[in-house]
């Protein structure tokens, strides 16, 4: 298997989060995005979204948007529910994390400490922080009840939610106001098999 990447993508670290819990082999292969080449005709014919992680299964076989990613390694192992409810609670979190969480702590992340500022945007990074605290505060309410997110186990909805929260602070977000977050964080990290989100290893 072939994951086309960008490293420090949290998107693309989920991936690879999970496949070193599950010991599953991959071979990592770095995209610039910056370059545009996502925007090619021979990435477009692997993912046409023009999108960073995609993932080769087996020759031909592509698969793209990182919780579905996650969803399809999960599904037959400990990081996946099988009770009907819990499932869909790992779902809910995942949208979550697409709709409420990543746009605003993962862009503001990548604005100030990767790609700059965008010429105009300093009011809307502002106001994209400030979504991003009401994300982090609706999981400090919901961590103060629980170890993880879903029946009490380490699963997918928190390696997906873990990937832009736990480098939140290069976004300018201050985790020190989130004890419950930290404690979750230091959970996630915890478990056996974690690779830290810089790793460059061999999978």
């Amino acid at each position: 298997m072939i994951l086309y990447q960008y490293h420090p993508s949290g998107n693309c670290y989920k991936i690879r989060l999970l496949l070193h819990h599950l010991n599953i082999p991959v071979q990592l292969v770095d995209v610039n995005t910056k370059a545009g080449e996502t925007r090619t005709p021979e990435f477009r014919a692997k993912n046409p979204i023009g999108k960073v992680p995609t993932i080769e299964l087996e020759p031909g076989v592509f698969l793209a948007e990182s919780n579905a990613i996650l969803w399809y390694f999960a599904e037959g192992t400990r990081y996946l529910p099988d009770d009907r409810l819990l499932r869909a609670r790992v779902l809910q979190w995942m949208f979550f994390e697409q709709y409420s969480h990543e746009p605003y702590i993962a862009v503001a992340r990548n604005w100030i400490s990767y790609a700059g500022i965008p010429a105009g945007k300093e009011v809307e990074l502002q106001e994209r922080q400030e979504k991003g605290y009401m994300a982090l505060d609706v999981m400090e309410d919901e961590l103060r009840q629980k170890r993880f997110f879903v029946g009490e186990r380490f699963s997918i909805a928190d390696i997906a939610l873990y990937a832009y929260t736990h480098v939140a602070h290069e976004g300018k977000f201050q985790l020190v106001r989130y004890p419950a977050i930290q404690a979750w964080m230091d959970q996630v990290a915890s478990v056996p098999g974690h690779i830290q989100i810089d790793e460059r290893i061999s999978l």
